[in-house]
């Protein structure tokens, strides 16, 4: 007995090594292809000239001087000849070289006396003549960390995120109240809300990628991608919460007090119970992964209003705050609809998710003023807009599932009148309120 489990074994130890050693066939041969490539190959392959590409990611305003990110984004590497201002060649440094590799970055470093306010046009010109510019509507300086800026930041976020956001919440008392049509028709409310939201992430990411990223990046692919990771990573995340939940309530239900003093009765069967749970826990769930959705979502817009500040892009007015107050109210809406039914809440609980929704836009606003970086932005972004489809999947799903009809006990659809009509109201309110913030 023991030869014989000694020789499947070994026949299973080699039928492992087979089977790695074929894995390892493709990359073998495609390992020597790129050699060929790279080597021999390149004598009859390589035919054309190469183009340059450089592109400015950003440009800052500095006490006397102007200073531009800038990155080789073209297929070999580039020497930097020269810089220039609105078309006027200006003495330059460039750290940390002039040679720039493929993809590498370099600063470029003008010094200049620039007046607030006025259009600048920043270029700079490779070895072989080729110039690339990038243009500002408004110069204004560039603010450095300290905590006078840092509690600028914080104001911004504070009033476009957090007061918003609580205000929104104000609300829960009025929904809790509403019959079960209404209770529908705000839920499907709150969807159109959330979809208004991806949305408009989506297409401010695309904004970014078409002024600040360039082809070499495939940025619309990184947008798709980084979208469907985050969907199915805070799905998974979302499922693991409900259970877990679940789990904890039932066993917390079947504690010894509660058997003996509800002894005369029967108890309800574990299929039922366990239903009664979900039926009790999944709204806390939905309303917190919508709560760090919009969190996701407000990072990326403080990031860009952060931004936008220091590039001089965006000035801000009462009328501006005013505008993202009445837009972002209704996130706080969103927050509180799937929680009106779930029973008791505590308040403290409704605030904590007031906050992981609100304070993020003051995270953003600092990550935008000081450390602004177009990759983040668009990644931020995108993970905002997944977590924000989840979440309407997850609100679809639980409507669905909950919402029997007390006549006949049939299943209600998402094609009720109340739920279509909650879902364009939804996206209309969003749609009117982000008019007040684009015309600022």
């Amino acid at each position: 007995m023991e030869i014989e489990n000694n020789r499947m074994d070994r026949n299973t130890k080699s039928s492992r090594k087979k089977i790695i050693a074929i894995a390892l066939i493709p990359l073998f041969v495609l390992g020597a292809m790129i050699v060929f490539l790279f080597g021999p190959g390149q004598s009859f392959l390589n035919t054309g000239i190469p183009l340059p590409g450089i592109t400015i990611e950003r440009i800052e305003f500095q006490e006397g001087k102007i200073v531009a990110y800038i990155r080789n984004t073209g297929p070999e590497e580039v020497e930097i000849a020269q810089a220039d201002i609105n078309d006027r060649i200006t003495p330059a440094a460039i750290e940390p070289s002039k040679t720039l590799l493929r993809l590498a970055e370099a600063k470029v470093i003008v010094p200049f006396s620039w007046n607030p306010g006025v259009p600048y046009e920043v270029g700079v010109t490779t070895s072989d003549g080729t110039r690339f510019s990038r243009g500002l509507e408004a110069a204004a300086l560039a603010p450095t960390l300290n905590v006078e800026q840092a509690s600028y930041f914080a104001v911004i976020g504070t009033y476009v995120g957090v007061i918003p956001v609580l205000i929104g919440l104000l609300w829960f008392p009025f929904i809790k109240r509403l019959s079960a049509n209404k209770y529908n028709f705000f839920l499907s409310l709150t969807a159109g809300l959330l979809i208004f939201l991806g949305i408009d992430a989506l297409v401010e990411s695309n904004e970014i990628i078409a002024e600040n990223i360039a082809g070499a990046f495939n940025g619309q692919v990184l947008i798709v991608m980084v979208t469907i990771i985050s969907f199915l990573a805070l799905l998974y995340a979302s499922e693991k919460l409900i259970q877990r939940a679940t789990m904890k309530s039932t066993s917390n239900s079947k504690s010894p007090l509660l058997v003996s003093s509800s002894s005369s009765s029967p108890p309800p069967s574990s299929s039922s119970a366990t239903a009664t749970q979900q039926q009790m826990v999944k709204p806390v769930a939905i309303a917190l992964m919508i709560s760090i959705g919009i969190g996701l979502h407000n990072l990326g817009e403080g990031l860009a209003i952060g931004a936008a500040v220091v590039l001089g892009e965006v000035a801000l007015s009462t009328f501006l705050i005013v505008g993202f107050t009445l837009h972002n109210t209704t996130e706080g809406l969103a927050i509180v609809a799937p929680m009106a039914k779930s029973g008791k809440v505590m308040i403290r609980k409704l605030v904590a998710m007031g906050l992981i929704a609100g304070v993020p836009a003051i995270i953003g606003a600092w990550i935008g003023g000081f450390l602004y970086s177009p990759i983040a932005a668009i990644i931020f972004l995108s993970i905002g807009a997944g977590a924000i489809f989840q979440v309407v999947y997850s609100i679809a799903s639980w409507v669905v599932k909950n919402n029997t009809d007390a006549v006949d006990g049939a299943k209600k659809t998402l094609l009720s009148t109340s739920m279509i009509a909650g879902f364009i109201v939804g996206m209309a309110i969003m749609y009117v309120t982000s008019l007040l913030v684009s015309s600022s």
